[in-house]
């Protein structure tokens, strides 16, 4: 790996991460985490311009880094991955089966990567591309039965013969533009499966052929749907299509507040620099499909 074609600091520049490279804890772990899923959306819309979604670590670099774009869980998280290492964090990627409410399933192929970091024994697990308001805030310790409460929702794991699982328990959510009260955007479970994953260790071309598979299938949500979403101090935005929400966890009496607006073509192209810096080189098509996902 050329160290000279990837470069921690212009990594650290991109999020915007100024604190600690050598206390190797918790602390800086959750930092660098919450600065990364801040700065780099969850978002496919290379999909939705006509180009690939790289699975290799340079090009990601290249994506993300230099050309201020996000990516999938694939992606970001392979970059977070490359970080994490590159300072001496004891990491590993990890595969997760992603469950589907519409069939009340995980899903057969392993479709998610997400990172285990092993620190003085205990071992956490560490998430930057799920998105949306399913996204962690903080690095979440392996412990079965165990919950915890972070700012978007109360995130719990629990293990049954070799297989974890993560779920939420969410808030209840006001809307206050009634003309969305039936958004299929909008989660209508209190109790939501999230993923389920095992702790054998994976590599990136354990994920080649799902990479090809979710970028060009019909059956694919991330071809049935364009969207971009990005965590801030209080809460997410999100952009489906032409729909924009924004959510702020806990706005008050343990509510979430989620707020609505449909755009054109011109305004996604302005919200898309102003609240997720991003400027595309290729035409967008938005695209909001019939396949389920939820903000």
């Amino acid at each position: 790996m050329n160290s000279g074609i990837m470069d921690i600091e212009a990594y650290f520049e991109r999020i915007g991460y100024k604190n600690s490279r050598n206390k190797l804890d918790l602390e800086t772990l959750t930092d660098i985490l919450q600065h990364q899923i801040r700065a780099i959306p969850f978002e496919n819309l290379n999909i939705h311009c006509g180009e690939p979604m790289e699975l290799g670590l340079e090009a990601i670099f290249d994506q993300v880094v230099r050309r201020n774009r996000g990516g999938w869980c694939l992606q970001v998280n392979h970059l977070l991955y490359w970080a994490l290492t590159t300072i001496g964090f004891e990491t590993t990627m990890l595969g997760g089966y992603v469950y589907n409410t519409p069939a009340n399933k995980y899903s057969n192929a392993m479709i998610h990567l997400l990172l285990k970091v092993t620190m003085d024994g205990r071992n956490y697990i560490v998430d930057a591309g799920f998105g949306r308001s399913y996204q962690m805030w903080e690095p979440m310790e392996l412990i079965s039965g165990k919950d915890h409460p972070q700012v978007p929702c109360i995130f719990r794991l629990t293990e049954e013969k070799g297989v974890w699982y993560l779920d939420q328990i969410r808030r209840e959510q006001y809307i206050p533009n009634q003309e969305f009260l039936n958004s299929d955007l909008l989660e209508k479970n209190k109790y939501r499966k999230i993923y389920s994953f095992t702790l054998e260790p994976r590599t990136i071309e354990d994920f080649e052929s799902v990479n090809e598979y979710l970028q060009t299938s019909a059956a694919s949500v991330f071809t049935s749907k364009s969207f971009c979403s990005l965590q801030t101090t209080d809460g997410v935005h999100c952009l489906v299509g032409f729909t924009l929400t924004f959510r702020k966890f806990d706005y008050k009496d343990n509510m979430d507040l989620v707020e609505f607006k449909t755009l054109n073509e011109e305004e996604i192209k302005e919200e898309l620099k102003n609240i997720f810096n991003i400027s595309l080189e290729g035409k967008l098509v938005p695209k909001h499909g019939d396949k389920f996902f939820t903000i």
